[in-house]
Protein backbone atom coordinates (compact mmCIF):
# COMPACT_ATOMS: atom_id res chain seq x y z
CA UNK A 1 0.00 0.00 0.00
CA UNK A 2 1.46 3.25 -1.13
CA UNK A 3 2.29 6.10 1.68
CA UNK A 4 2.41 9.25 1.51
CA UNK A 5 5.72 9.89 3.06
CA UNK A 6 9.13 10.58 1.31
CA UNK A 7 11.19 7.71 2.73
CA UNK A 8 14.07 6.67 0.92
CA UNK A 9 15.34 2.77 1.30
CA UNK A 10 18.32 2.77 -0.47
CA UNK A 11 20.47 4.25 -3.47
CA UNK A 12 18.10 2.93 -6.17
CA UNK A 13 14.99 4.37 -4.45
CA UNK A 14 16.93 7.86 -4.42
CA UNK A 15 17.98 7.17 -8.00
CA UNK A 16 14.91 6.50 -8.90
CA UNK A 17 13.07 9.41 -7.11
CA UNK A 18 15.60 11.68 -8.99
CA UNK A 19 14.95 10.01 -12.29
CA UNK A 20 11.16 10.52 -11.96
CA UNK A 21 11.60 14.46 -10.60
CA UNK A 22 13.76 15.46 -13.16
CA UNK A 23 10.95 13.51 -15.70
CA UNK A 24 7.81 16.35 -14.75
CA UNK A 25 8.11 19.54 -12.58
CA UNK A 26 4.33 17.71 -10.98
CA UNK A 27 6.14 15.53 -9.38
CA UNK A 28 8.82 17.53 -7.59
CA UNK A 29 5.94 19.69 -6.39
CA UNK A 30 4.68 16.69 -4.86
CA UNK A 31 7.96 15.29 -3.63
CA UNK A 32 8.04 19.02 -1.65
CA UNK A 33 4.93 18.53 -0.14
CA UNK A 34 5.92 14.90 1.51
CA UNK A 35 4.67 12.51 -1.51
CA UNK A 36 6.42 9.57 -2.09
CA UNK A 37 7.11 9.31 -5.46
CA UNK A 38 5.65 6.39 -6.50
CA UNK A 39 4.70 4.57 -9.94
CA UNK A 40 0.93 5.02 -9.62
CA UNK A 41 1.49 8.93 -8.84
CA UNK A 42 3.74 9.02 -11.62
CA UNK A 43 1.11 7.18 -13.78
CA UNK A 44 -1.42 9.50 -13.00
CA UNK A 45 1.07 13.07 -13.20
CA UNK A 46 1.87 11.71 -17.00
CA UNK A 47 -2.02 10.84 -17.60
CA UNK A 48 -3.20 14.25 -16.77
CA UNK A 49 -0.16 16.16 -18.10
CA UNK A 50 -0.56 14.68 -21.61
CA UNK A 51 -4.32 14.97 -21.60
CA UNK A 52 -6.04 18.24 -24.07
CA UNK A 53 -9.56 17.03 -23.01
CA UNK A 54 -10.94 17.49 -18.87
CA UNK A 55 -10.50 13.69 -17.71
CA UNK A 56 -12.88 12.64 -15.15
CA UNK A 57 -11.30 10.60 -11.75
CA UNK A 58 -12.36 7.09 -13.63
CA UNK A 59 -10.80 8.26 -17.33
CA UNK A 60 -7.49 8.98 -15.04
CA UNK A 61 -7.23 5.81 -13.61
CA UNK A 62 -8.68 3.23 -16.91
CA UNK A 63 -6.07 5.43 -18.23
CA UNK A 64 -3.06 4.88 -16.28
CA UNK A 65 -3.38 1.95 -15.48
CA UNK A 66 -2.18 0.90 -19.17
CA UNK A 67 0.93 1.81 -18.07
CA UNK A 68 0.53 0.86 -14.26
CA UNK A 69 -1.51 -2.04 -13.37
CA UNK A 70 -1.57 -1.84 -9.70
CA UNK A 71 -2.56 1.75 -9.68
CA UNK A 72 -5.80 2.10 -7.53
CA UNK A 73 -8.57 4.26 -7.36
CA UNK A 74 -8.17 6.02 -4.04
CA UNK A 75 -4.82 7.23 -5.45
CA UNK A 76 -5.98 8.56 -8.21
CA UNK A 77 -8.46 10.68 -5.88
CA UNK A 78 -5.56 11.66 -3.52
CA UNK A 79 -3.11 12.43 -6.68
CA UNK A 80 -5.50 14.50 -8.21
CA UNK A 81 -6.56 16.14 -4.88
CA UNK A 82 -3.23 17.00 -3.98
CA UNK A 83 -1.95 18.32 -7.83
CA UNK A 84 -5.67 20.61 -7.75
CA UNK A 85 -3.85 22.11 -4.03
CA UNK A 86 -0.63 22.82 -5.96
CA UNK A 87 -2.61 24.71 -9.01
CA UNK A 88 -0.94 22.61 -11.67
CA UNK A 89 -4.76 21.16 -12.39
CA UNK A 90 -7.94 22.53 -12.22
CA UNK A 91 -11.38 21.54 -11.71
CA UNK A 92 -13.49 21.33 -14.80
CA UNK A 93 -17.26 21.64 -14.01
CA UNK A 94 -19.39 20.16 -16.77
CA UNK A 95 -23.20 20.35 -17.86
CA UNK A 96 -23.59 16.25 -16.79
CA UNK A 97 -22.64 17.35 -13.79
CA UNK A 98 -19.23 15.05 -13.46
CA UNK A 99 -15.84 16.43 -12.06
CA UNK A 100 -12.90 16.35 -14.61
CA UNK A 101 -9.17 17.67 -14.26
CA UNK A 102 -7.04 19.46 -17.21
CA UNK A 103 -3.62 20.94 -16.17
CA UNK A 104 -4.00 24.71 -15.25
CA UNK A 105 -3.48 27.55 -17.18
CA UNK A 106 -0.67 29.82 -15.74
CA UNK A 107 -2.37 33.08 -16.57
CA UNK A 108 -6.10 34.41 -15.83
CA UNK A 109 -7.77 32.08 -18.76
CA UNK A 110 -10.92 30.71 -18.89
CA UNK A 111 -12.11 27.43 -20.57
CA UNK A 112 -13.94 26.58 -23.71
CA UNK A 113 -14.91 22.54 -23.51
CA UNK A 114 -16.59 20.97 -26.93
CA UNK A 115 -19.75 18.95 -25.75
CA UNK A 116 -18.82 16.03 -28.04
CA UNK A 117 -14.85 15.32 -27.86
CA UNK A 118 -14.49 16.88 -24.49
CA UNK A 119 -11.04 19.27 -26.06
CA UNK A 120 -10.28 21.92 -23.66
CA UNK A 121 -9.38 25.51 -25.17
CA UNK A 122 -8.01 28.33 -22.74
CA UNK A 123 -9.07 31.66 -23.75
CA UNK A 124 -7.74 35.02 -22.46
CA UNK A 125 -10.33 37.80 -21.47
CA UNK A 126 -14.14 38.31 -20.55
CA UNK A 127 -14.76 42.00 -20.46
CA UNK A 128 -16.91 40.83 -17.43
CA UNK A 129 -15.99 44.31 -15.49
CA UNK A 130 -19.76 45.99 -15.94
CA UNK A 131 -21.40 42.74 -15.23
CA UNK A 132 -19.85 42.01 -11.93
CA UNK A 133 -19.65 45.46 -11.07
CA UNK A 134 -23.50 45.90 -11.35
CA UNK A 135 -23.93 42.17 -9.73
CA UNK A 136 -21.78 43.62 -6.81
CA UNK A 137 -23.75 46.18 -6.27
CA UNK A 138 -27.05 44.65 -6.45
CA UNK A 139 -26.22 41.89 -3.90
CA UNK A 140 -23.57 43.81 -1.85
CA UNK A 141 -20.96 40.99 -2.19
CA UNK A 142 -17.71 42.36 -2.72
CA UNK A 143 -16.54 40.11 -5.76
CA UNK A 144 -13.60 39.03 -5.62
CA UNK A 145 -12.72 36.58 -8.02
CA UNK A 146 -14.59 34.77 -11.03
CA UNK A 147 -14.81 31.60 -13.14
CA UNK A 148 -16.05 31.06 -16.72
CA UNK A 149 -16.37 28.03 -18.59
CA UNK A 150 -17.91 28.21 -22.16
CA UNK A 151 -19.30 24.97 -23.83
CA UNK A 152 -20.24 23.82 -27.41
CA UNK A 153 -18.66 22.21 -30.67
CA UNK A 154 -14.75 22.33 -31.62
CA UNK A 155 -13.74 22.98 -34.52
CA UNK A 156 -13.41 19.31 -35.66
CA UNK A 157 -16.79 18.08 -33.88
CA UNK A 158 -19.21 20.75 -35.87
Amino acid sequence: MEGDFNIIENENDYQYQEFIMNEHPWLSQLNEQGYRLTGSRRAVVETIAASVRALTPIEVYDTARKSHPALGLVTVYRTLEKLEELHVIQRVHQPRGCQAFIAASQEHEHLLLCQNCGQVTFFEGDDLGTLIGAISKKTGYQIREHWLQLFGLCQACK
